[in-house]
């Protein structure tokens, strides 16, 4: 071999090498709070698909603190991650997440808890998985509103207006607000007329809910007609407080409970008749999705493919868009089964 020959060989191993640790990817992920029991299915579900895929992956928990999720992700570009994937505690601080990975040229994964459109429009590497927050409240409202008209029981003080009780999530969580919003909306557009006794946040958590509903049955009483809970964690706590007072025991004392995220144990509550309805937030696609599109952009993939095709913001397909849309499914008694794992 002449040295120009061993030359060109060289420099070709040196580039061989170069795109492979271009196209091998390595995916940091935070989740915005471990403890959270829907977020622990769509965790488990990206860790799984990195290991059916043996690709690197970092899953990090953020303790629900937004400085710790951007202290985690400065580590993750440090350390040379070719993608991030990160569940935000605050959505709206979006934008500083954005400037540091465009600086760095690094994909970035957005999920569940959706930032707003124009900081997603920043940087042509951003992306977002989720569900839309304004067709799970529909379906939560959709649910209630059958029962009230097959159940005309269910109007206590027979005045012909649904009362009841709101327990939020997050507020600063687009989920919330429109879980909140949207479940009342279908009710009205239904022709059924309501008045709200109470609303507060119990932020997602359960133990939090049945306070909140213990206080409220203290206060109103049977006057509740209807519990609204922005997810299954809460709607759970909120049938601990009833059935201390009583509810649920024999049929006798009766208030329906709708929920959102049809978690294991929702759906349990569903076979035992304590919940009444709730909807399924899909966290095994929401997962698959994030790691499709980490996993691709963190390749380098010019063409990405994932469970559910790509969307513009407003949710229209879009080959070339930045959003994958989980949709949401209506689940009660009569469906349940299926979502049983």
């Amino acid at each position: 071999m002449n040295k120009k020959s061993g030359i060109l060989l060289v420099a070709l191993a040196a580039a061989v090498t170069s795109a492979f640790a271009q196209t091998t990817p390595k995916i940091g992920v935070t989740i915005y709070k471990f403890d959270d029991t829907f977020m622990s299915y769509v965790r488990g579900k990206i860790e799984g698909e990195a290991k059916a895929a043996n690709v690197t992956i970092s899953v990090q928990d953020g303790q629900g603190d937004q400085s710790k999720v951007n202290d985690i992700q400065d580590l993750f570009l440090t350390q040379g991650y070719t993608s991030l994937a990160i569940n935000m505690v605050e959505p709206t601080a979006a934008n500083v997440v954005i400037q540091k990975v465009s600086a760095k040229k690094v994909p970035v994964v957005f999920f569940n808890r959706e930032p707003d459109a124009s900081d997603i429009a920043k940087y042509p590497m951003a992306y977002y998985v989720g569900a839309k927050a304004q067709a799970s409240g529909t379906l939560e409202g959709e649910i209630v509103a059958a029962y009230w008209k097959a159940h005309p029981e269910a109007d206590k003080n027979h005045d012909g207006k649904l009362q009841y009780v709101m327990i939020m999530g997050d507020p600063a969580n687009t989920d919330a607000k429109y879980r909140t919003e949207y479940s009342i909306k279908a009710l009205t557009s239904a022709g059924i007329k309501v008045e709200s006794l109470a609303e507060d946040t119990a932020m997602w958590n359960r133990g939090d809910a049945q306070n909140k509903m213990q206080a409220w049955l203290s206060k109103f009483g049977d006057k509740i007609e209807v519990v609204f809970a922005n997810n299954d964690d809460m709607a759970l706590g909120a049938i601990e407080a009833l059935k201390a007072a009583g509810y649920f025991a024999g049929g006798k004392k009766y208030i329906p409970v709708v929920g959102v995220d049809a978690t294991p144990a929702g759906l349990d509550a569903l076979k035992q008749g304590t919940l009444l309805g709730t909807v399924l937030n899909d966290a095994d696609k929401q997962g698959k999705a994030v790691f499709d599109l980490a996993d691709q952009l963190g390749s380098g993939a010019k063409t990405l493919k994932t469970v559910v095709p790509m969307a513009n913001a407003d949710g229209t397909p879009n080959p070339a868009g930045h959003y994958v849309w989980i949709p949401y499914t209506k689940v009660t008694k009569d469906n349940y089964t299926q979502f049983v794992k």
